[in-house]
């Protein structure tokens, strides 16, 4: 309740305003499976949209984890969050993990996403779940050397922040990370809702279960 149905709305109460072209990229994609999406394809290029817009503040991954003994059939299920007032107190964007190449295991196999925004719509008679993501890159590969753990920062272009429209089937399941710290002292009045903003780049902490262990040992 309370959010806009049509995309050119719901940009602009979201502060987003590249949504609505990712958004028809995405469709474009749909149109054009197993071929190569050009860098800068333009809206012109892409199918136009003007149907509704559903948007939920959360959504629940389900995935193997086979040294989970209380799972039926070493099933686990957990619930990723993005929405705009967490327990009536601030803003919660979960971060997860996205399959991008089914080939590969661990993080060779998975990049690192906040997602902004759950969402679905109907499109040529068929019903999308989808979520908006900004993008995290790997800073280094391999692992870093004294924590075993892979390093990501925020992808920008310029100052714009890096947002794609991907399925929801995409998200494996939920990921932790932990700021790398500098040198300074944080400031008395910081606030931990501002952590996946206020640092250059995370940890993407495997310790955090050992389902996250388990996923990116492989």
């Amino acid at each position: 309740m309370g959010y806009p149905r049509d995309l050119q709305g719901l940009a602009k109460h979201i502060g987003q305003p590249q949504f609505p072209l990712e958004l028809r990229r995405y469709l474009w994609a749909l149109q054009n499976p197993g071929i190569d999406q050009p860098p800068r394809l333009h809206a012109n290029n892409c199918p136009a949209f003007d149907g509704k817009i559903s948007v939920y503040h959360s959504g629940v991954a389900r995935y193997f984890a086979p040294s989970d003994i209380c799972g039926a059939g070493g099933m686990h299920i957990e619930r990723v969050r993005s929405t705009p007032s967490w327990r009536n107190d601030y803003e919660r964007c979960d971060t997860v993990f996205v399959t991008v190449d089914e080939d590969e295991c661990g993080m060779r196999g998975l990049e690192v996403a906040r997602v902004l925004l759950f969402f679905s719509f109907d499109f040529d008679n068929t019903a999308h779940a989808c979520a908006l993501v900004h993008w995290f890159k790997e800073v280094t590969d391999p692992p870093h050397s004294a924590t075993g753990m892979w390093m990501v920062k925020p992808q920008f272009s310029g100052e714009q922040a890096t947002i794609q429209v991907i399925s929801i089937d995409s998200i494996f399941c939920g990921a932790h990370l932990l700021p790398i710290y500098g040198r300074d002292a944080l400031p008395e009045d910081f606030r931990f809702p501002d952590s996946l903003d206020a640092f250059r780049a995370y940890f993407v902490n495997h310790f955090v279960d050992h389902h996250a262990y388990e996923i990116l040992q492989q």
